[in-house]
């Protein structure tokens, strides 16, 4: 079945996980360490989205009608209408509500149920996608790595998945919360340690946000800006240490990672009443762009690589002030990031999985083989980079 050939027997001693998971380039810091000996290939891609569509105009005219516009001061009017009628690089977005007035109901229960209602389906669907991809039979998945912000279930998400797909019984599962818009990079570095370690031959890896299930409204623009940027959607991968023979050769060749809580403030999440807050600040493009071109530089060092080789640029799709601020720091042209603006365009933010959804479409429009950088940045804050060799 592609290249997951036959069940393996996942080594369970505490003392290879132990090992496997000392990821270099995963802290604080940018001191050069060495790479992970074996190698790992993705082999297969899956993105999934909830069936309702939404433009930014019928968003807009949701909020016109909605008890809520009253409790807002005039200034938080005047900024939904710029943000969701302006240029601000989203078309539309899915939203798993069976209509836009679903949003403002923000009873606790009434989040969480979607949140359990939506993303298990989600992930699935998108995993079911990225196996078809692989030709890969989900009993030769060894690990199932599973990440998201937008809401807690236990036993995670790992444990809904793993049922819905008929997974080994005997897979490893992790469960990743917490790690943002970032999550899929640290997501695929754990892939790569297990894959190093010994502990598998196939890892499926699963980033999933239903941001729809996390809303929050008052009168702080940033609240406001959210509000008008997030996206439900879920994608998926399946790494492997043997290329696939049906499909280009997508090679992992090195990450690095960095970690600033002196700027932990400037993007989170917080608790209100129940509710989670999103707090996004005006610094977050600056922050997120010296921070890439930080882990960029030390990528390419390592790899023994120069900035002109790279012919791909996948980065998170975070907001068009992120995407400019990266364009100008790093001196791309707006054709290098065309990806991640057509998923911005498309989706939104949608969070950890948008970048499975921005590689995706890289491969899907035949982007020129080469070296590729695949980026993730978020709550932290954290920023995290991988060099791809792609043929």
């Amino acid at each position: 079945m592609g290249q997951c050939v036959g069940n393996y027997t996942l080594r369970l001693a505490f003392g290879v996980y132990a090992h496997s998971f000392k990821i270099p380039g995963s802290v604080s810091g940018l001191a050069a360490r060495p790479a992970l000996a074996s190698a790992m290939f993705v082999i297969g891609l899956g993105t999934a989205v909830p069936p309702n569509r939404y433009t930014q105009r019928e968003c807009f005219d949701a909020f016109q009608t909605a008890p809520l516009l009253s409790t807002l001061q005039p200034r938080s009017r005047a900024l939904l209408r710029k943000v969701l009628l302006g240029v601000n690089g989203i078309g539309s977005r899915h939203l798993a509500l069976a209509s836009i007035a679903e949003a403002f109901d923000l009873n606790p229960d009434t989040l969480h149920a979607r949140f359990a209602r939506h993303a298990p389906a989600l992930a699935t669907q998108a995993a079911e996608r990225a196996l078809a991809d692989a030709i890969c039979a989900a009993r030769d998945i060894d690990a199932l790595v599973v990440s998201t912000c937008t809401g807690y279930l236990c036993p995670g998400l790992t444990s809904y998945v793993a049922e819905r797909l008929s997974l080994p019984a005997d897979l490893l599962t992790l469960d990743l919360v917490g790690q943002g818009c970032g999550a899929a990079l640290p997501n695929l570095r754990a892939a790569e340690a297990l894959l190093a370690g010994g502990g598998a031959r196939s890892v499926l890896s699963v980033c999933v946000e239903v941001c729809s299930a996390a809303p929050y409204f008052d009168d702080d623009p940033g609240v406001l800006i959210s509000a008008c940027l997030f996206g439900d959607g879920a994608g998926a991968a399946v790494l492997s240490r043997e290329p696939a023979g049906h499909s280009r050769r997508v090679e992992w060749k090195t990450a690095v990672s960095v970690l600033k809580p002196a700027h932990r403030d400037q993007l989170r999440f917080e608790q209100r009443g129940g509710l989670l807050r999103n707090i996004l600040t005006v610094e977050v493009p600056a922050i997120a762009a010296q921070a890439v071109a930080e882990i960029l530089d030390q990528a390419l060092a390592q790899a023994s690589v120069s900035r002109e080789e790279i012919r791909g640029w996948m980065m998170h799709a975070g907001g068009r002030d992120v995407l400019d601020a990266l364009r100008l720091k790093l001196g791309l042209t707006p054709e290098d990031l065309r990806w991640s603006s057509e998923v911005l365009r498309d989706h939104g933010n949608m969070s950890s999985p948008s970048v499975y959804f921005t590689l995706q479409r890289a491969l899907a429009e035949g982007a020129p083989a080469g070296w590729w950088w695949l980026c993730s940045f978020g709550a932290g804050f954290s920023c995290h980079g991988a060099l791809l060799q792609v043929e």
